[in-house]
């Protein structure tokens, strides 16, 4: 039987929305403070997932100063049959202090799905996690939750619904509060409406992005409710299906609630699909830990689920339980095509670098980083310290495994101390680790060694400094479970040379870039890269000759 394997987007792939058109499948997943915005995904089968773009590909959203876990959140894809146009509505989190989130709510179209896209159109400020339902009389509907601040109120607030205008952006008459939710978990968010047999269901996320996390749905005859909750009064996916009564608790924690007999955790926020064969998925997000540690390095990914309708009209999974599996049944007829392989290798020959690169708060723009100036290279101009949120000068890939080799060969000539290039791990701008070269006055010339970042702290590893020749250094991090290896070789017919080992970087996950325990820091998920410092002059470059990720197939946890 073919069979889909979990996640089936690794590494950050957050809050995943998928539609069909025709016999193509399309996910649009969050980006929060990395550029570009909006990843786009496709596949044939549901199991295999193939990165075709982005949407935010013109800095059409400033995300420089982004704070963790600020930025792009939920996008929402949709396709129009009427129009025979793909539309995107997501949120640019602007502020998250004294639980304010303010976030200003954008419409994007195009009529191909890896674009060109619209300027995004302005629609609303109440809340977050917009998405759009093209009814099938031609009117159009925006549902969002509207984010609740007042004292003695239920939090998060009410999931509400406008009619919309398309063109404008401008919703029709006044928003409709329709629900809280549908089960005693709270935090209902990420409302998404479909009709099936003369009902509207509306699912939604729930118990907040944690380990209580869930999906659950409600019907009505009439788009503004009322709606009835499903009558198990429990989500229809998670991965911890003990009750919970969690109304107006802020906690998107929720550690008690780890499911100790299952890989997959955090399983939430879901998005429906009929295939082209008449069956019925789930696209949602999950998280797996580190074991025997509450710390999700890899973010927040996207797994797939089949379901089914009953015969009263309630969806429910197919093998009739909540529980999300780390597998599930794939689609009639399709043969099963292997499992797609998430390794990452450039040499730069190309015009451009590729589109597994992606940078933190700053766009990807030539006059910094380029494949052009000296052909089968990625150049990158050194500017601010890895510490800044505004223009630092990295390319990343999402992690994708527990457990893998990063490699790259990077030619350096600098004259200060505050110029430097290499690898590292990155998760935000205050916990990030980096293996680099720089000029040391002491030697009078370039050396290689490590700086660390930990909650905002400056590690600096002052007995681990080699001094490399050439100006130039082979450099290989391996990363197993949450812990790193640095090492380094000036030949290729050299054997590899240890300059650290087993540096603890179980910290760069969700939970770690906190500080304090039992509360999520973030939501993005651990990214490799390579880059350049200038805190000197602006003067200084560095040449990449490649970019090597190779995992070890992410099944081995199953």
């Amino acid at each position: 039987m073919n069979r889909i394997i979990n996640p089936v987007i690794p590494g950050m792939a957050p809050d995943p929305s998928i539609i069909r058109v025709g016999e193509m499948y399309y996910i649009a997943t969050s980006t929060f403070h990395w550029n570009p915005g909006i990843q786009l995904f496709q596949s044939r089968d549901l199991a295999n997932w193939e990165q075709i773009g982005s949407a935010l590909n013109k800095g059409e959203i400033n995300l420089r100063g982004t704070n963790t876990p600020a930025g792009i959140w939920a996008p929402h894809l949709s396709y129009d049959a009427a129009s025979q146009k793909y539309w995107l509505t997501f949120s640019h989190m602007v502020n998250m202090a004294g639980r304010e989130f303010n976030a200003d709510s954008y419409i994007m179209w195009a009529e191909d799905i890896t674009g060109p896209w619209s300027e995004p159109i302005y629609l609303t400020s109440i809340g977050f996690d917009p998405a759009l339902y093209h009814d099938d009389d031609g009117k159009h509907y925006a549902a969002i939750l509207e984010w609740e601040t007042r004292t003695g109120y239920q939090a998060p607030g009410h999931i509400v619904i406008a009619e919309l205008d398309m063109d404008s952006g401008k919703i029709i008459g006044t928003w409709h509060r329709v629900t809280q939710g549908f089960t005693t978990r709270g935090c209902a968010e990420a409302p998404q409406l479909y009709k099936r047999n003369g009902y509207y269901y509306l699912l939604l996320a729930a118990g907040g992005t944690g380990y209580a996390h869930g999906v659950e749905i409600g019907r009505s005859k009439h788009v503004f409710g009322p709606y009835e909750p499903h009558p198990s009064g429990e989500p229809i996916i998670t991965s911890s299906p003990q009750h919970l009564f969690s109304l107006g608790d802020p906690d998107a924690g929720h550690f008690e609630m780890y499911n100790p007999n299952s890989i997959m955790q955090k399983a939430g926020h879901g998005s429906l699909v009929e295939t082209h064969t008449g069956e019925w998925y789930i696209a949602h997000l999950m998280s797996r830990p580190l074991e025997e540690k509450l710390l999700n390095p890899l973010g927040r990914e996207t797994s797939i689920q089949k379901m089914q309708w009953t015969e009263d009209g309630w969806l429910q999974m197919k093998d009739g339980s909540n529980v999300a599996k780390m597998e599930t049944e794939g689609m009639a007829g399709l043969l099963s095509a292997g499992c797609v392989s998430h390794d990452v290798f450039d040499d730069f020959d190309q015009e451009k670098p590729g589109l597994h690169f992606m940078t933190p708060y700053r766009e990807q723009q030539e006059e910094w980083v380029n494949t052009t100036e000296r052909p089968g290279h990625l150049r990158i101009y050194g500017q601010n310290s890895l510490f800044s949120q505004v223009n630092p000068a990295i390319m990343a890939t999402r992690a994708a495994s527990f457990k893998y080799e990063l490699k790259t060969h990077v030619q350096f000539q600098a004259d200060h101390y505050s110029e430097t290039a290499g690898l590292g791990l990155y998760y935000d701008s205050n916990n990030w680790l980096y293996a680099h070269l720089t000029y040391s006055e002491r030697t009078e010339g370039m050396i290689l060694t490590v700086l660390q970042a930990k909650l905002g702290e400056r590690i600096e590893y002052v007995h681990h400094q080699v001094l490399v020749p050439e100006h130039q250094v082979e450099l290989k991090l391996v990363y197993n479970e949450g812990f790193a290896d640095i090492l380094y070789r000036f030949e290729e017919q050299m054997e590899w040379q240890v300059l650290l080992r087993a540096i603890d970087v179980t910290y760069l996950s969700d939970e770690g870039v906190n500080g304090e325990p039992g509360e999520i820091g973030g939501f993005t998920g651990l990214f490799n890269f390579i880059g350049s410092v200038d805190a000197h002059q602006h003067d200084s470059f560095a040449d990449f000759k490649y970019y090597s990720v190779k995992n070890e197939q992410h099944l081995e946890r199953k």
